[in-house]
């Protein structure tokens, strides 16, 4: 006997309650998404579990694939048998057997078919001196097992597993409605884009790139990052916009104390136009409390004022050492450190203010009105979807 299913666990999502279904659903759904490369795969749920049905594919890439979707508790491969106490023998032995470096078991058996003859405890006894007399190099070991024999007796089948893996954990994309980005291209907000997606929530993503000051290497950078965060999401839409112009006249009419944080209220606006043209409710960013002047608590104040969207920063209580430490555990540190600057680094003050009022910022905007500007970079934005790592579309307004 071999593996041949991988059994699902969903944690967080069996506290849902009458709401459960529509989380499960979903779950299945971005399953066989992230699956598709697999075709001889298929994705079942029976009775608060979930199957991956392998059909002779190897199980390796499938597992990967898998530890990387929001939704997921834990995983294990299994072995499906029929409800037949010497079929269950067998795998239970088949099982231990493929268990590498274990000296030491233990059998755990979950009698979810009530019908089932033999309960729980008498398994557990009835399977453990078979595994023992079929074997010469194992010995039993209740508190501290190399390996554990899980048994799940359920209603039309029994599946066997040996180790359990931890996967991403958190809540199916596309359970908690959509989000707007703001991805800079730097370590900080696709961390951020992580942490959201893992609550449930599809992202978008909007980018500011100020050609010719920053480069198509500097917008190729954004894409690569948006390919990686494909892996734990699906399909992601960006938003690039053009911004150059505002970003120019921003920092001749504002003190160049304050362009900085006129510049984040400006995005927020921009911002806000694109959500309200894709029935997307909050924005999100990559700001850390006190990292820099414009995450100051005063700087956030002020900057929110001009949006009545929720703000959402995931990372806000986070210190520059954990998120790193997030960057490289998803995989987008090395894309995040390349010398490529965004529009957020080249127009840098030397002394941004860190304590703005939104009396002062309403009055320094009120000699200049940004609204012309800001409709242009919101009609010339260019849209690029990319899924499973690739382009799928984007507009050809550049090329007509």
């Amino acid at each position: 006997m071999q593996y041949d299913h991988i059994l699902i666990r969903y944690g967080e999502l069996g506290l849902k309650g009458k709401n459960i279904k529509q989380f499960i659903v979903q779950l299945q759904k971005n399953i066989q998404e992230a699956l598709k490369e697999f075709p001889s795969t298929r994705v079942t749920r029976s009775q608060g579990r979930m199957f991956v049905v392998l059909n002779g594919q190897d199980p390796e890439p499938i597992i990967e694939k898998c530890k990387t979707i929001f939704g997921i508790y834990s995983l294990s491969l299994a072995i499906k048998v029929n409800n037949e106490i010497e079929t269950i023998k067998a795998g239970a032995l088949a099982a231990l057997k493929q268990s590498e470096y274990a000296h030491t078991f233990k059998v755990s058996v979950r009698r979810a078919n009530k019908a089932f003859p033999i309960g729980s405890q008498e398994m557990n006894r009835v399977l453990g001196a078979h595994l023992l007399k079929k074997t010469s190099d194992f010995t039993v070991n209740v508190h501290e097992p190399d390996v554990e024999i899980k048994v799940e007796i359920r209603e039309k089948a029994t599946y066997i597993t040996s180790t359990v893996i931890r996967a991403a954990g958190g809540l199916p994309v596309g359970t908690g409605g959509k989000t707007l980005l703001l991805l800079s291209g730097g370590i900080d907000s696709p961390v951020a884009g992580y942490l959201i997606m893992k609550r449930g929530v599809e992202l978008e993503m909007i980018h500011f790139h100020s050609p010719p000051f920053t480069s198509e290497r500097a917008k190729q950078k954004v894409l690569d990052l948006t390919k990686v965060l494909t892996e734990y999401g699906g399909s992601i839409k960006i938003h690039l916009v053009p911004f150059t112009k505002l970003q120019q006249e921003i920092f001749k009419s504002i003190p160049e104390r304050y362009a900085m944080t006129v510049m984040r209220r400006v995005m927020l606006q921009v911002s806000e136009k694109v959500c309200q043209k894709n029935n997307i409710l909050a924005i999100a960013t990559g700001e850390s409390l006190g990292q820099v002047a414009s995450q100051t608590l005063a700087s956030m104040n002020v900057i929110n004022e001009v949006t009545n969207l929720p703000v959402i920063r995931p990372l806000v209580g986070l210190d520059k050492e954990e998120i790193i430490s997030y960057s490289k555990e998803i995989g987008t540190y090395d894309i995040s450190v390349k010398p490529y600057e965004d529009c957020c680094t080249i127009f840098v003050p030397k002394s941004p203010v860190t304590n703005p009022t939104r009396e002062k910022v309403n009055y320094l905007e009120s000699n200049t009105d940004f609204s012309t500007f800001i409709d242009e970079a919101v009609e010339n934005i260019e849209e690029i979807t990319i899924r499973n790592s690739t382009i799928l579309e984007e507009s050809f307004d550049d090329l007509l």
